[in-house]
C-alpha cells in the first residue's frame, strides 16, 4: 500500500519550514511521498491576501526539485471553504489502495475537537503531529506524534518582513522569492 503525507495549508507563501516539515515527517515515517494541498479559503484562517493561482504557482517553484514531493491542487479546484473529512474522502475516492497521513501542527493538533466530522476524520486518516513553538501537542484524539526539530518561521512573519523591506532570503526557496517580487507581493497592506 501506498503511503503518502497530505501538508495542507494556505502557504501564503511557502516557506522552508513547509518544505522542511514534510521532509522529516517523510522520512520519518517512511512515507512514499508527501502532497501539498493549498486550500483556496481555509475554514479557520482568515481569506488568504494573495490569489490562489499565484500560491498553487509558489508551492510549485518550492517543491519542483524535490523527487517526493507533488502538489494537489483539489481544493483550490473545488473553490470556496474546504473541510479536511470531504477532501481526504475525495482523495481516496481517487486513489484507492492508498494510506493518508495529514500531516499537522502543534496548533491544530490542540484544536483537533473543533473540527467538521473530526469522529469520522479520525477513521480513515492517520494524523502526524509535529511540535511548533508555544503550542503542546495534546489532544484526545489519536495522532502520530513526529519529533523534529522545531523552526520558528510562519508565512505572516515572512508577510511581514517582506512589508518592511527585511530580508527574507534564507526563510524561502529563491524561486519563491522571485515570484513574491515578480507579483508585488504582500509590499501593501
Amino acid at each position: 500500500m501506498k503511503k503518502v503525507g497530505l501538508l495542507g495549508g494556505t502557504f501564503d507563501p511557502p516557506h522552508l519550514g513547509h518544505l522542511f516539515i514534510a521532509q522529516e515527517v517523510q522520512y520519518r515515517l517512511g512515507l512514499d511521498e508527501v502532497w501539498f494541498i493549498p486550500a483556496y479559503e481555509a475554514p479557520h484562517k482568515a481569506k488568504s491576501r494573495t490569489d490562489a493561482g499565484i500560491r498553487l504557482e509558489m508551492v510549485q517553484a518550492a517543491i519542483a526539485d524535490n523527487k517526493h514531493f507533488r502538489m494537489e491542487p483539489i481544493e483550490v479546484d473545488r473553490l470556496g471553504k474546504a473541510y479536511t473529512f470531504d477532501t481526504i474522502t475525495l482523495l481516496q475516492e481517487m486513489h484507492p489502495g492508498t494510506a493518508f497521513h495529514f500531516i499537522i501542527g502543534a496548533d491544530l493538533v490542540e484544536s483537533l475537537h473543533t473540527w467538521y466530522r473530526i469522529d469520522e476524520l479520525v477513521d480513515i486518516v492517520t494524523f502526524a503531529g509535529v511540535g511548533r513553538p508555544g503550542y503542546e501537542l495534546k489532544t484526545t484524539y489519536p495522532v502520530t506524534y513526529v519529533d523534529i526539530p522545531e523552526l520558528e518561521i510562519s508565512s505572516s512573519m515572512i508577510r511581514e518582513r517582506v512589508e518592511q523591506g527585511a530580508p527574507v532570503h534564507y526563510l524561502l526557496k529563491d524561486e519563491v522569492s522571485d515570484i513574491i517580487k515578480e507579483q508585488k507581493l504582500y509590499a501593501e497592506r
